[in-house]
């Protein structure tokens, strides 16, 4: 009896544990074994209808339809005559219906798109004051309906009838053996490995907005930034965006002989914002004065009261809303798992393998070491964002600003101008008229970004900030990153073969493009300097950025570790836990190359608040950007760019095998910093 009763309670607990992670989780045990023995049913009936040849295909149709099947969507007989009713056996019939529900996917998430873009449009671009209905009408979301709506109407039991959801593990062993189209059918089948209902999905939604928000009406005045005598270090009018605009601000001023004090206020803001001791007072606000080092607030007003944590609890509402999708991930049970294991096809462990292995590298101390003989003084937290490898025009930061503001005063100067600007990155006047007529530019509110269209037929979108006076440089600069994903977004979604394989494996990708095109901006505007060692700069420029990105990923990834492990915390504490994790990596990797003890600027980065653990991407894109940089050298970048984006969304390994013939890896990136150390150092 000891042993049977033992025996009971294993199962029991082990019922408790796994059942919950379905939507079948509330019915009893004894109704799951009937379901199980149901199913058993219907794939006898079914394989005397279509015969025992079937009866692999049938298996893993009603299995994967009997996980998720509800109440809600019928009994047992109708879930059975469903089956019966829609299998299809004939390959040539099934190939007709995959054409059509691929048709119809595209607009149905083409749509989405366009709406979700439409209803957005007045807190992402400059159309005057926000108003509270723009609030609301951004939190509308019908995308977050859809999926309930494809499992109501039975789309989604007609997708797992009759395609097998593939693992990252299957993809991984036998996708070399698929064809496109078997590719195709596994990304449909993966779009239904959940059922999250729409309520969830809408709060997750509702989070990301509003926390977008935030972070793009967070600007710094900073004419209105006092020293301790009350003097201002910078123009009337400067509103930079955190972080983006006040880390690109800080990089301009190494080229200034009297850049450092400049640096120096530019840190301690962003040191106040990490620590939430910014006054609140002064955010988005050109009325009153700061002086950082004392915090005091003159002006309209003198109320220095700080910030209360809002940053902290913005990123803690998204923590909680998709930690409450969490138990509807059967294979993804949490939001970290899903974002490296489902979204990046990645696991967690290898990327943090590859950020670890650069960030312990000799090359990066080295790197470190010529960079504060270059400067000629000790090192700073913030020359995390040294500039002093990249290879110089023979003009400086005011001078680019004033050559891009007269060629670019606006937004529809710089749309005009994008296939001028393609053909200087080496596309053929064909091509780039093509690749033009499908983006559109808008001005900004925030620092920018590509939003990339759904369907065949709408264009994407290419967000810019362009003050009053015309696009300045650092502004271009960021164009530039971004026309790079609307190029890749373009070529990814017309010229792909598949529908369900448009876009590129992961926003890594994306990003490496982006880079790609970034890195060539004085080229665009027929700037860029000649130098011998051009290569060896470049290689030590690409080492430290990349270092510097890894790092703040790595700062991201245990903020979401820690909030896992404390659900349920509160912003000051998940404040605290960020600053000390920011203090933990730096004196991991940092201090022994760059010093200051405890030093917590790896926090700043405003990805972390509003996009859920999307920092990652970038250093990754970065290590994908120098593998495709090698691999072109020799080759025509619009040629080698159109073929391997049109690779399409395959797994991450197989796209890199295709595009560059290598996995992905930081040697080669570390053989060239080598190289460049050994000439210059």
């Amino acid at each position: 009896m000891r042993q049977r009763s033992k025996i009971l309670w294993l199962g029991l607990i082990c019922f408790i544990l796994i059942i919950p992670n379905f939507q079948f989780c509330s019915q009893k045990t004894g109704d799951m074994m009937k379901k199980d023995d149901f199913s058993k049913i219907i794939i006898k009936e079914m394989e005397q209808k279509f015969g025992k040849e079937y009866s692999g295909r049938i298996k893993i149709g009603v299995g994967q339809i009997n996980k998720i099947w509800l109440e809600q969507d019928g009994s047992k007989e109708e879930m059975k005559q469903f089956c019966l009713d829609n299998f299809i056996a004939d390959e040539a019939e099934l190939k007709r219906a995959f054409d059509k529900i691929e048709h119809a996917f595209e607009q149905i998430n083409g749509l989405l798109v366009e709406m979700d873009r439409e209803l957005q449009w007045n807190l992402q671009i400059e159309t005057g004051p926000i108003q509270p209905i723009d609030h609301l009408l951004s939190n509308f979301n019908l995308a977050a309906h859809v999926k309930d709506d494809l499992f109501n109407s039975k789309v989604a039991f007609w997708v797992l009838l009759n395609f097998k959801i593939n693992s990252l593990d299957d993809c991984l062993k036998n996708g070399d053996k698929w064809s496109r189209e078997e590719w195709a059918k596994t990304r449909l089948a993966q779009n239904f490995t959940s059922r999250v209902p729409s309520a969830v999905s809408q709060k997750i939604h509702k989070a990301f907005i509003s926390a977008d928000n935030y972070i793009s009406n967070y600007n710094i005045y900073m004419n209105n930034l006092l020293t301790e005598d009350d003097q201002r270090l910078f123009p009337k009018g400067l509103k930079l965006i955190t972080h983006w605009n006040l880390r690109d601000e800080l990089k301009a001023q190494y080229d200034k002989d009297d850049g450092f004090v400049r640096q120096k206020m530019i840190y301690n803001v962003m040191q106040k914002i990490i620590s939430q001791e910014i006054p609140e007072i002064v955010i988005n606000n050109p009325d009153v004065d700061w002086k950082i080092s004392s915090n005091e607030v003159s002006g309209t007003s003198t109320d220095n009261s700080r910030e209360p944590d809002t940053r902290y609890q913005h990123l803690l509402n998204i923590f909680h809303a998709e930690k409450n999708a969490d138990s509807y991930y059967p294979l993804f049970p949490n939001f970290i798992d899903r974002k490296f294991n489902r979204d990046r096809e990645i696991p967690e462990k290898v990327v943090e393998e590859l950020f670890d292995e650069l960030l312990k590298s000799r090359e990066f101390q080295k790197t470190g070491k010529l960079i504060k003989k270059r400067l000629g003084r000790d090192l700073e937290p913030f020359d995390i964002w040294y500039t002093g490898f990249r290879v110089k025009s023979k003009y400086n930061e005011d001078e680019l600003t004033e050559i891009v503001s007269k060629k670019y005063p606006d937004v529809k100067t710089f749309e005009e101008n994008i296939p001028v600007i393609l053909q200087k990155l080496g596309f053929s006047i064909g091509k780039a008229e093509y690749l033009g007529s499908k983006i559109a530019v808008d001005a900004a509110r925030g620092a920018g970004h590509a939003m990339g269209a759904g369907r065949r037929g709408d264009k994407a979108h290419l967000r810019t900030r362009i003050p009053e006076q015309g696009m300045d440089y650092k502004g271009f600069n960021i164009a530039i990153h971004e026309l790079g994903h609307n190029v890749e977004q373009t070529f990814s979604l017309y010229d792909i073969d598949h529908n369900f394989l448009e876009g590129v494996p992961n926003t890594a990708f994306t990003e490496a493009f982006a880079f790609l095109f970034q890195s060539r901006d004085l080229k665009v505007l027929g700037l860029e300097g000649e130098d011998e060692k051009a290569e060896h700069y470049k290689a030590l420029n690409q080492l430290w950025s990349v270092c510097e990105i890894a790092g703040v990923s790595l700062v991201d990834m245990e903020v979401w570790r820690w909030m896992y492990a404390n659900p349920e915390c509160t912003a000051a504490e998940l404040k605290e836990a960020t600053i000390n994790i920011s203090r933990n990596v730096w004196n991991k990797y940092f201090y022994p190359v760059i010093g200051h003890k405890d030093a917590t600027i790896l926090g700043i980065y405003s990805h972390m608040i509003d996009a859920g653990l999307y920092l990652p991407d970038y250093p990754v894109g970065h290590i994908i950007q120098f593998q495709i940089e090698e691999y072109i050298k020799d080759k025509d970048l619009a040629t080698e760019m159109e073929r391997m984006c049109t690779i399409g969304s395959v797994t991450p390994d197989r796209w890199m095998k295709q595009a560059v013939q290598e996995e992905i890896s930081v040697k080669p990136l570390l053989k060239a910093a080598d190289r460049g150390l050994r000439e210059l150092y």
